[in-house]
């Protein structure tokens, strides 16, 4: 069902950001347009200007757009490719989490394709034409957006908005850089949120219906990394290791969804994050348990492995009771970096009418294909229901 997918190239471990000038010369960049968010932008010192100066230092020109919003709109897609076009960029490099990486996804999509990205792109791999190289320099660890084929955008021109994915291997970076030092000091919510987005990624492909070996590996290690070192990154900011094992346990669940596919709690997050703009790690760690209690059946023995993982005592434990631990594990460890447990403790305005077509939406959703059991609409209101 899917194909083997990494960026051609992927450079982990501190310091590794020196290397973004250098493969943007390989790649054959001349003017390379950096896409980024306005606080990356003005952070002085910031992964930004690390980047800057190591472009500069290759003697390549650059252009910037910096308007990337969290939940990246198509108006934001269209502002980067004005100026893509207007400063003859050959290329594109992304700085910061999955925002600015899937708004360069997209402005790489708009670039070398007629039409509109919500109609004519939405789904999986509509894409024909090639699209323009791409280098993913990473400042989170969570959304794998650096290493993955999706590109998650909102779409302005719907009341109210819908995230949409564009699922295509012409999408996957040429390079990733996930540099440890660019991740220090990153705010505690921040790498919460993010942490536990990667922790969905695993989970979600790890019970998903295209799961396999190659993938199950990679899913159970990036959990046994997140099982250790999320709260010691959320707790602190400076610890190097943590910061460092997170990012590999993201790029391994990257790697574990962009070949197995996900489930439910992604197809929902995305209508959170289009009604109310709600964060997506925020939105993934608010409705995994819930999520994966309505799967718990389909998969139990996978989750009975993953209260192993994380460390709960499962010996004299039947399957499912060991199985439902691991959801007590999940939802302990939110509790733990202070994620909220459900939407109506989120600081979002969640409104119980909307649940149903936010159900419909989600059944139309692309990772909804994947989860290990089918839900009716009525079903996944209900489980928004419960969350709330």
């Amino acid at each position: 069902m899917y194909d083997y997918m990494l960026p051609t190239v992927n450079f982990m471990g501190a310091g590794s950001v020196k290397v973004v000038g250098e493969r943007a010369k390989i790649l054959g960049a001349k003017k390379v347009l950096l896409v980024t968010d306005d606080f990356l932008s003005n952070l002085d010192g910031g992964p930004f200007e690390t980047v800057v100066k190591y472009i500069e230092e290759a003697g390549l020109a650059y252009a910037v757009y910096d308007g990337v919003k969290a939940n990246p709109r198509d108006t934001n897609v269209y502002e980067g490719l004005e100026i893509y076009e207007n400063e003859n960029c050959d290329m594109i490099i992304t700085v910061g989490g999955g925002s600015p990486h899937d708004c360069g996804k997209a402005i790489g999509v708009a670039a070398t394709h007629d039409g509109d990205l919500y109609k004519d792109y939405a789904g999986v791999e509509k894409l024909e034409n090639e699209t323009p190289a791409m280098i993913c320099v990473n400042t989170t660890a969570g959304t794998a957006s650096e290493v993955t084929r999706h590109a998650v955008i909102t779409d302005t021109s719907q009341t109210p908005h819908v995230k949409f994915v564009i699922v295509s291997w012409r999408n996957v970076p040429d390079v990733s850089i996930n540099d440890p030092e660019l991740m220090v000091a990153k705010p505690a919510a921040l790498t919460a949120a993010t942490g536990m987005d990667a922790l969905t990624h695993a989970l979600e492909t790890f019970v998903s219906t295209g799961a396999n070996s190659l993938t199950d590996a990679a899913a159970k290690e990036a959990m046994e990394l997140i099982a250790k070192y999320l709260r010691r990154a959320v707790y602190n900011g400076e610890d190097i290791e943590a910061r460092e094992e997170m990012a590999n346990a993201s790029v391994l669940a990257g790697f574990a969804f962009n070949n197995g596919g996900l489930g439910y709690v992604h197809a929902m997050a995305h209508q959170l994050g289009g009604f109310y703009d709600m964060p997506h790690g925020i939105a993934n760690a608010i409705l995994l348990p819930y999520v994966e209690k309505f799967n718990l059946g389909a998969k139990i023995d996978k989750f009975a492995k993953v209260a192993e993982i994380f460390g709960v005592p499962t010996a004299g434990l039947s399957k499912r009771e060991a199985a439902e631990k691991s959801l007590d594990a999940i939802v302990q460890l939110a509790e733990d970096i202070g994620i909220p447990t459900s939407l109506s403790e989120s600081e979002y305005d969640v409104k119980e009418e909307d649940f149903e077509e936010m159900a419909r939406l989600a059944l139309e959703d692309g990772n909804a294909l994947s989860n290990p059991r089918k839900a009716t609409q009525a079903e996944i209101a209900g489980i928004f229901k419960a969350a709330y």
